[in-house]
């Protein structure tokens, strides 16, 4: 990786990828990453498809839907996001994360033919659906398992590891996290050839009904196969089935060169980063953390974020701001409003590498009240379709082919990204308004942005404005 540094009285730190890459005529001369997913949280199968048309003319080219598998129905199948004792409507979120049969469709989300019907949507819009898979475990209740499930793996003790009901309490011990019960879900034997095949045809329903990629959920928790076998397993190989590579009896995975896969392999001790990406792409959890202390310091200083903090290659990584697992985090995200949020996806948007996933925050949520209107099914806020976010999106696909260049000024409140020499985001992370003079590689000229009508100036190589706390600019 070749690095250019700018020395003068605003930008310190800056980067282009890939050695050779600067372009005189303004041609496309490197790989990027194009595409955005919306992770469409909480959403039913029947919102996404009626919010199809808004999705696609954002420019999203992907959502992803929560788990569509069978499974636990808790709080007497009440569908509040969060619900405290007293509540009128009952109900916790993660309870669709708790399976007990793997089979399309569940209480929360919606039917299968619900789950079809919003594929056929998609697919007329030309947006993919990925779909949120969960093969590591089983609900804390257990003995809510179908007897179907529990007949097709050989009897109910078949569907677990032998350490399966063991807690996790050494998380970088490879077998402990492979084999072991994290947070009171017993762990599923992935490796019993009877589930993998039950398991596969549920997965390859999901393909036949229109799904075209899936996000692992606790995939750092099913073995490789340079891990210690469970005593109940020969090898891992879940992996190379669940891929593709290897085929389970008379099932393999339907079209596998097409489907977007990445894995929640959160990033922590002992986790086999560059093993995981030989089979799918992985998140960036690392990076997020680094950017959103970026943010909350409104410095760009204040962390590396020219880095991706991740042994895999950027192109094989899913960047956010935030997920479904930070959002209520008050280490992580919980605090962060919905501007400073969002001047994060641009950033990570106008970025040459990286997939970016725009978490959908609950409708009517603020910092006081995180899940707003409190409703499993219902649309998220209207952050995802800002004009800030969309205006980012496409900029990233009319950048397809140009280099990076990150700069920022001497306090590190607006960070300028440059795409070869064709387009810039200005992005503003302080609360106060700023006045720039910074390096650009924009060609002489007035400049008004895609987003506010704002008029910028560049001369002599720099470029000349004021820009609005927490408020980003798309010049191309």
């Amino acid at each position: 990786m070749k690095r250019f540094f700018f020395i003068g009285t605003t930008a310190v730190v800056a980067a282009m990828s890939l050695a050779g890459c600067e372009s005189k005529d303004n041609d496309p001369v490197v790989e990027t990453n194009d595409e955005v997913i919306l992770h469409a949280w909480s959403w039913s199968f029947n919102t996404i498809a009626e919010n199809m048309h808004l999705i696609a003319e954002s420019g999203y080219d992907m959502v992803q839907t929560s788990p569509a598998q069978t499974c636990f129905v808790g709080e007497d199948g009440g569908l509040a996001l969060f619900s405290q004792e007293g509540d009128s409507v009952r109900g916790k979120w993660y309870y669709y994360y708790q399976p007990i049969d793997w089979k399309i469709g569940n209480y929360m989300l919606g039917s299968r033919d619900d789950f079809k019907a919003m594929c056929d949507s998609a697919h007329k819009y030309n947006v993919r659906v990925i779909v949120d898979v969960l093969p590591n475990h089983v609900a804390i209740d257990h003995t809510a398992v179908t007897a179907a499930l529990d007949s097709v793996v050989g009897g109910h003790e078949n569907l677990f590891h032998a350490n399966g009901f063991t807690d996790i309490t050494q998380w970088n011990d490879r077998y402990e996290c492979t084999t072991g019960m994290m947070g009171k879900l017993p762990d599923v034997n992935t490796e019993n050839p009877e589930f993998q095949y039950y398991y596969m045809k549920y997965v390859n329903d999901l393909i036949a009904c229109g799904a075209r990629g899936f996000r692992y959920d606790t995939a750092k928790h099913i073995g490789l196969p340079s891990d210690p076998t469970d005593e109940k397993s020969e090898r891992n190989n879940f992996w190379d089935i669940a891929t593709g590579r290897d085929s389970i009896k008379d099932i393999t995975l339907l079209y596998p060169d097409s489907l977007f896969i990445y894995g929640e392999v959160l990033q922590d001790r002992n986790v086999k980063e560059l093993e995981y990406a030989e089979y799918m792409d992985l998140t960036a959890s690392n990076y997020g953390g680094a950017l959103r202390n970026a943010l909350n310091n409104h410095s760009y200083h204040a962390d590396n974020l020219i880095e991706w903090h991740h042994p895999v290659a950027p192109a094989q990584l899913v960047t956010w701001v935030e997920s479904h697992d930070t959002y209520c985090n008050a280490h992580e995200s919980a605090g962060m409003s919905d501007e400073l949020i969002r001047q994060g996806y641009v950033f990570l948007t106008a970025r040459q590498h990286g997939t970016p996933l725009f978490y959908s925050r609950p409708a009517g949520s603020t910092r006081d009240n995180y899940w707003g209107n409190n409703r499993v099914g219902e649309r998220g806020n209207d952050e995802f379709f800002h004009p800030e976010v969309v205006a980012a999106i496409a900029f990233r696909k009319a950048m397809s082919g140009y280099a990076e260049q990150v700069v920022a000024t001497d306090n590190g409140a607006v960070i300028e990204v440059m795409r070869g020499n064709k387009g810039i985001a200005l992005i503003n992370i302080s609360e106060e308004a700023q006045t720039i003079t910074m390096p650009t590689t924009l060609p002489n000229g007035t400049y008004t942005d895609k987003v506010h009508n704002t008029t910028f100036t560049v001369a002599d190589g720099n470029i000349s404005g004021e820009l609005a706390p927490l408020a980003s600019y798309i010049i191309y």
